[in-house]
This record gives C-alpha cells, sequence and structure tokens, in this order.
C-alpha cells in the first residue's frame, strides 16, 4: 500500500462529464488499497473568467480580494469530486486551504506555502477517506485567503505530498508527459521518459506548460517524487506511461542501465506572456538601477531579461527588461509614481513579445549551444531582441508572431525531431 498524490488539471475538470473520469480514476487506485489526497484545479478557463472580473471592477485591483474571487474556482471543484466520489461509494471530503490549515506567506496572489497542518488530513487518509483539496489557494497569518499565483494547484499538490511524506505525487494534465517541446507546435515533438529536476525547473521557468515552476522547485528540495501522467489515458496504474521528474544521479543511474548517453538538449520552451519595458534616459551613476528594480522587488514583481545601453548623451543610459504581462500595468504604475526619484525621460512598452528558449544539462560540457541558436534564428531572419543565459539555459526574446517558427527550426537544428512514421 502506498500514499498517493493525484492532482488533476483544468482540462482533467473541465465539467462534469470528466470530472466522474477523474473520479473514476481514483476509485481505481482508491481500490488498490492506497491512502489518496487529490489535489484539484479550476475548471479550464473559470480563473480567466474570474480574473476578467477582478480586471473589470479596478484595472489596478486590491489583490486581497482579488484572492477572495480567484480562489472560488478550486473550491467548486473540489467539492463537485468529493460529492461524484460519494456517489460512487468512495468514502471523500473536501479540505479547503483554510481548513487544514495551509499556512502561506509574502504577497497576495502570489503566496509561498509555510507549513500544512496534517494532523486531520493523515488521519482522514489513513481511515481510508480520499482527501480532496483546492489547489492554488491558503491562508494569510490575518486569517485571509491567498493564492499561489497562477499554475499554482501544481505547488500545492508537491506541498500536500512533502507534508504528508507520500511516496508519490502524480500530476495529471491533457498530455501524456514531457515533451522536447509543445507538440501542437512541432508535430515530430518527443515524449520524455525521464527528466531532472533542474531541467524541468527551467523548462517551467521559461514557459513550458507542464509543471508551474515553484512546483519542481519544491520537488526538487523535498525529494518528492513527481511524475507527469494524462488524465485522459487508461487508468490502469501498474504501466504508467508519463515521464518521471528524476535527480541528475538517478538520470546517470537509469542512463547506465541502458547504456544511452545524456542528450545535449533537453527541450526547447516558449513564453507569449511576457511584456518589454524600456525604462529611457535613466542617470548613469551608482544607485539609479537599483532605484528602478528595488520597487518591483517589494511589489512581488518578477524580472527576468535586463539590458542596460548606453543613450546618446553619455551620462544616461537606457534600462530595457522583461516583466510577466499580467504585471505590465502595475510595473509603470510604480515607476511613474518614482518618475522624480529615478529621474528617467519616459517608459516604453512592447507587449507584441516572446520568450524562446534551449534548455538541457549537456550544456555544462558542451560548448557552441548558443552560437548554434544564434545562427539558426539568423538564417531565418528572425532578430533577437534580448538574451539571457544560466548554466543550462539559453534564452531569447523575439518577436511574438515569429514563436512557432522559431521553435520549428530550433527543434530540428539540435537533432530533436523524432524520426518520421
Amino acid at each position: 500500500m502506498a500514499r498517493i498524490v493525484m492532482k488533476f488539471g483544468g482540462t482533467s475538470m473541465a465539467g462534469m462529464e470528466r470530472i466522474r473520469n477523474v473520479a473514476a480514476r481514483v476509485k481505481y487506485v482508491v481500490d488498490q488499497g492506497h491512502e489518496v489526497a487529490v489535489v484539484v484545479s479550476a475548471m479550464a478557463g473559470e480563473t480567466d473568467r474570474l480574473v476578467g472580473f477582478c480586471k473589470e471592477a479596478s484595472a489596478l485591483y486590491d489583490p486581497a480580494e482579488y484572492d477572495v474571487v480567484v480562489a472560488s474556482g478550486e473550491q467548486v471543484t473540489s467539492g463537485l469530486l468529493a460529492m461524484t466520489l460519494k456517489a460512487m461509494g468512495v468514502d471523500a471530503r473536501s479540505w479547503l486551504g483554510w481548513q487544514l490549515p495551509i499556512r502561506t506567506v509574502e504577497a497576495h496572489a502570489k503566496a509561498r506555502i509555510e507549513s500544512i497542518d496534517t494532523g486531520a488530513l493523515v488521519a482522514a487518509m489513513q481511515a481510508g477517506q480520499v482527501a480532496v483539496i483546492p489547489g492554488f489557494q491558503g491562508m494569510m497569518a490575518d486569517q485571509r485567503v491567498s493564492t499561489l499565483g497562477r499554475g499554482g494547484s501544481d505547488t500545492s499538490a508537491v506541498a500536500v505530498a512533502a507534508a504528508v511524506k507520500a511516496d508519490r505525487c502524480d500530476i495529471y494534465t491533457d498530455v501524456d508527459g514531457v515533451y522536447t517541446t509543445d507538440p501542437r507546435i512541432v508535430a515530430r515533438a518527443r515524449k520524455l521518459d525521464l527528466v531532472t529536476y533542474e531541467e524541468m525547473l527551467e523548462l517551467a521557468s521559461v514557459g513550458a506548460k507542464v509543471l508551474q515552476t515553484r512546483s519542481v522547485g519544491l520537488a526538487m528540495k523535498e525529494g518528492v517524487v513527481v511524475q507527469v501522467l494524462s488524465s485522459f489515458d487508461d487508468p490502469t496504474q501498474d504501466n504508467l506511461p508519463g515521464t518521471l521528474i528524476v535527480s541528475d544521479e538517478e538520470l546517470d543511474a537509469k542512463l547506465k542501465e541502458t547504456k544511452m548517453e545524456r542528450q545535449l538538449i533537453t527541450g526547447i520552451a516558449h513564453d507569449k506572456n511576457e511584456a518589454k519595458i524600456i525604462v529611457t534616459r535613466v542617470p548613469d551613476k551608482p544607485g539609479a538601477v537599483a532605484s528602478i528594480f528595488t520597487p518591483l522587488a517589494d511589489a512581488a514583481i518578477n524580472v527576468d531579461m535586463i539590458i542596460q545601453n548606453d543613450s546618446k548623451e553619455k551620462e544616461e543610459t537606457d534600462v530595457t527588461f522583461t516583466v510577466p504581462r499580467a504585471d505590465l500595468a502595475r510595473s509603470v504604475d510604480i515607476l511613474e509614481g518614482l518618475k522624480d526619484v529615478i529621474g528617467f525621460r519616459r517608459i516604453i512598452t512592447d507587449t507584441q513579445v516572446a520568450k524562446v528558449s534551449v534548455v538541457g544539462v549537456g550544456m555544462r560540457s558542451h560548448p557552441g549551444v548558443a552560437a548554434t541558436m544564434f545562427k539558426t534564428l539568423a538564417e531565418r531572419g528572425i532578430n533577437i531582441e534580448a538574451i539571457s543565459t544560466s548554466e543550462i539555459k539559453v534564452s531569447v526574446l523575439i518577436d511574438e508572431d515569429e514563436t512557432e517558427l522559431a521553435v520549428r527550426v530550433l527543434h530540428t537544428a539540435y537533432g530533436l525531431d523524432a524520426p518520421a512514421a
């Protein structure tokens, strides 16, 4: 008997027919004698609908009240799944974030899980009851509802798995694993059997939609075994067909068993949720750049690519950077409010950009990865607006209209295409 956390995304919960399918899958696992907790997302499109209402209410909405609104989507699906399981003869109940509680800290709409009280939860699971938990939500120290940011249900699932010392955390999505790139863009994308935590962390951080960044980081930190599966495959658990997220050491051991070499590049990711900001004619002096990024950090706005270019005037500079598109309005509002302090001339924004990234642990031992990327894009006339790198990743900012083309040509250039059928 194992203790398993099962997480189902929005497409898996999109309507009662799919919720019944999820319930049948959960029942199958329960019938095998396993202890089960289920973490659910809101129905597909529901969170976007609720966010839209918040924006209609106020362009610069109160994040605490935003959390009250958007947390309701997961509350609905957790209750519906618990009802459906009971109708199938499975003992189940929903546990809202404040009932466990899942304690969170830092900023509303981007809260971080600090702790989970699992006493009652584990007791219920040991007694054979399925715990259905709404993902994405928790409770602040002042007892107010909080949310973990978009995609936060993955983080909820990994956090619950770590807290209850689960043997496995299965993440069910609308795809049957992690692919070398989005198979909707590249028909010859290949499913990966194994991906390291580090590679998955980079892929998630640069736009791969399979797992949320913080969930991967938490899994790596806590040593949670994670599998990515499709909720639309046969529910048989004997031969799981998905992708296993493993440590570097585990990957090396698996490759040694199969006498295979580690791939240079694991995947190509893209992200169209970027916005570019150019702050022009900033005084070129110590502390000027800090005066831009410190208030953004204080507002929990994540800044990604950064470029500082010389302006025509030697004592001034232009600072270019990217933020999540959803944070563009707040970023501009914050900086405009500090215009006299920072001393810039004006702010230029562009939402028609996208980030394309090449990821792979093989970069550590193989030179020329970035050169191949730049050459391949140049040959197709794709202009690079910004660049950022890490030890196992190279990212470029390009025009949004050229995203799919860039992904396809890079996938081919790095030899990731599956053999033709």
